[in-house]
């Protein structure tokens, strides 16, 4: 008898796409284990959401792919060698994850939810309750008669891992709840690791690398570590981890009255000392759901912990039972998600940019990618120190990270697929050929420090902004007028160079400029006019020299009295003076022995800038305050606080900001507040403007 076939048999699948299936379900097993088991994510979540959903598109359209094992199919997770296995008495099951990041995610959930209860379009709006979705590990606390006797993880749902020797660690997890007597009580939330605590640990795993510790490793992410910590088979190391934790459900409950809502249930968890979060409401409708989501999306990079979206579920937990679940998913409850804020991409080119203070950054040039709420073509590298701690190199499959306003950043490398033919690990110097990028001036790093710099300083270009805002400050030449946005127009214009050029500008070339007016113009050449007169403790302070500040110029005039002299000084007679060290002391004569460097200080002297004859500040020449030290206060009748600061300290005094004993006047003016106190408290001599006069004259 001849075989006919089957007319009613489903048609057979093309090979292709059973195929394509299987590729999909093997890589996200591994990618799953390297997540959930290893603590060691290849990926960001947002490339494991694209091919979980690749799969779920794949299996809806073509049922008979669908298998068992699928990771669709059930909650993700593996119990862990080395921890006693836990069998859930509730499983912790997933919510669905609604990944419209716009309103009308929202939208679709209360439609659905509205669907379901069979409401008419004119019933009023349901009540929900919104909570935030952290990124951390999921977490069931088993309480009996109010003592906390085991911690268990998610696992796969139906059982996970006893971690309570680690959980009991974690400050903010009671070990007995404030007035609860209920043979059991469960309750489930997330334990994760907040930014701030994250950096202090990656500072400290960096340290124990630099000083040679084995086995030691920096982490990607906050959740990434909280979940190690969270597994750590040694409590002592798991103490040592920064975890917090918040509630926000149950488990299994016996005797214990739950609330009727689930905004009720989380005020009474609070009430029993859990931690449970501030940042949650009830809201009304859809609209009352996209107002909490726009909100907490806007609070979102503020917030000191990591989330990923937010989490509605209906308040009424009789309407919850009513709704029920749908393959293990309740349908009173979504997780609505914000944009990404990790993705994927190649690493095309590593670029060095020369920074406004000299700073050399390494930045990683990417084939466009959307993160954040944005297309990302460049990302920092930060240091080279970093770039090879990550092991970047040109060609590798990186992890990209971009948080609101912050600076998009290269957080990672997926090292399984990196290329054969990927170039060697970063190396600045050799990349640069030892130059400046911009400039051509040598580059170089000081010891102990991790950034590589520009020497070009005042003459190169990529510095020249700041150096022309900084040496125009008001605490350094103090030219008026002279602010960001006419900085960056003259230098743009290509009409100002370098520092001299700025006394080399006519009336002409500035009256041309955008929104520079005739009296702006004249105003801007009087102040640069002024500026001339000087004293030799801003000038100084004004050529932006590494490590000198303010106070160490000063202290470099009174000492040297002269510019030759300070020039010429050799490292050990700038370290006879006060408070300079050997850092301070290398930079200074670093610098000037940048030929280019004096070349601009002789341009502004021929140019007109002087301040007086200091040579008496550098002898035994008589100074009425010389060694002393004031304080001034309050509001003087004619001199300003800077004016009164700068007498004394031509009179070799020092000004201090705070009263103590070793002052040895306060100047007080009106208004002079608690400093008068004090002085008087301790007996100091207190003086109006008439006696600092007197002081400066040499009268006191």
């Amino acid at each position: 008898m001849s075989s006919q076939p089957d007319l009613f048999a489903a048609p057979a699948l093309p090979p292709a796409l059973a195929e394509q299936a299987a590729a999909l379900r093997a890589a996200l097993h591994h990618h799953a284990h390297r997540y959930y088991v290893l603590d060691d994510p290849a990926i960001p979540d947002a490339e494991y959401d694209r091919l979980f959903q690749q799969l779920q598109a794949l299996e809806a359209e073509h049922p008979a792919l669908r298998t068992t094992d699928s990771p669709t199919q059930r909650v993700i997770g593996q119990v862990l060698d080395g921890f006693t296995p836990v069998r859930h008495a509730v499983p912790m099951l997933s919510i669905r994850t609604e990944t419209d990041t716009t309103a009308a995610g929202a939208q679709a959930f209360d439609e659905r939810v509205r669907r379901e209860l069979k409401l008419e379009p004119e019933a009023p709006a349901i009540d929900y309750a919104a909570e935030l979705k952290f990124d951390g590990l999921a977490l069931n606390l088993r309480y009996e008669h109010g003592v906390l006797v085991q911690a268990a993880t998610r696992g796969d749902g139906e059982s996970g891992e006893d971690v309570t020797q680690n959980i009991r660690t974690i400050g903010q997890i009671p070990l007995r709840l404030r007035q609860c007597s209920a043979p059991v009580l469960e309750v489930r939330g997330e334990v994760y690791m907040r930014r701030d605590h994250f950096e202090q640990l990656n500072e400290r795993q960096r340290a124990l690398i630099a000083a040679g510790a084995k086995g030691e490793k920096t982490f990607v992410n906050p959740r990434n570590a909280a979940a190690g910590a969270v597994r750590q088979l040694d409590p002592a190391i798991a103490a040592q981890r920064p975890l917090s934790f918040f509630a926000y459900g149950l488990g299994e409950v016996r005797g214990w009255d739950v609330p009727a809502t689930h905004a009720g249930l989380l005020d009474a968890l609070a009430a029993l000392g859990l931690p449970v979060c501030a940042h949650r409401t009830v809201a009304a409708g859809a609209d009352g759901l996209s107002a909490f989501h726009a909100q907490m999306g806007a609070l979102r990079d503020t917030l000191p912990f990591d989330i990923d979206g937010v989490v509605y579920k209906v308040n009424d937990r009789a309407l919850q039972e009513r709704l029920g679940f749908v393959t293990r998913e309740p349908r009173w409850a979504v997780a609505h998600k914000y944009p990404a804020q990790e993705q994927i991409t190649r690493l095309l080119d590593i670029d060095i940019q020369v920074g406004r203070t000299g700073k050399l950054t390494p930045v990683a040039k990417l084939e466009p990618v959307f993160v954040g709420g944005t297309t990302v073509s460049n990302a920092t590298l930060h240091n080279e120190d970093e770039a090879r701690r990550k092991d970047v190199r040109v060609g590798d499959m990186v992890i990209v990270r971009r948080a609101g306003d912050v600076i998009p950043e290269v957080v990672g490398v997926v090292a399984e697929r990196r290329p054969p033919d990927a170039g060697e690990p970063f190396d600045l110097y050799k990349r640069l050929g030892g130059q400046c990028p911009v400039c051509a001036s040598p580059i170089e790093r000081e010891e102990g420090e991790v950034d590589w710099r520009c020497t070009g300083g005042l003459t190169c270009p990529a510095q020249r902004k700041q150096a022309l805002l900084h040496f125009a400050s008001r605490r350094m030449m103090d030219i008026e007028g002279l602010g960001d946005k006419l900085v960056e127009q003259l230098v743009d214009a290509g009409i100002v160079r370098s520092l001299p050029d700025l006394y080399k500008l006519g009336f002409t070339s500035l009256a041309a400029l955008e929104r520079m007016g005739e009296k702006s113009a004249q105003n801007l050449l009087a102040g640069i006019e002024k500026s001339k007169a000087t004293t030799l403790g801003r000038f100084l302070f004004s050529l932006g020299i590494r490590h000198v500040g303010e106070a160490t110029a000063k202290d470099l005039a009174r000492h040297f009295g002269t510019l030759d002299r300070l020039m010429d000084a050799r490292e050990e007679e700038l370290l006879e003076v006060h408070d300079v060290g050997p850092i301070v002391a290398r930079s200074v004569r670093h610098f000037f022995d940048q030929p280019h460097h004096r070349e601009v200080v002789e341009q502004l002297r021929a140019a007109g800038v002087h301040w007086p004859d200091e040579e008496g500040l550098a002898s035994d020449a008589p100074r009425p305050l010389l060694g002393k030290v004031l304080v001034l206060t309050g509001t003087l009748p004619t001199l300003g606080r800077e004016e009164a600061k700068a007498l004394i300290e031509a009179a070799g005094g020092k000004v201090t900001g705070s009263v103590s004993k070793k002052t040895n006047w306060l100047v007080a003016g009106e208004e002079a507040g608690s400093k008068l106190d004090k002085a008087r408290e301790l007996g100091i001599t207190v003086l109006d403007e008439a006696g600092l006069q007197a002081l400066l004259a040499g009268a006191a």
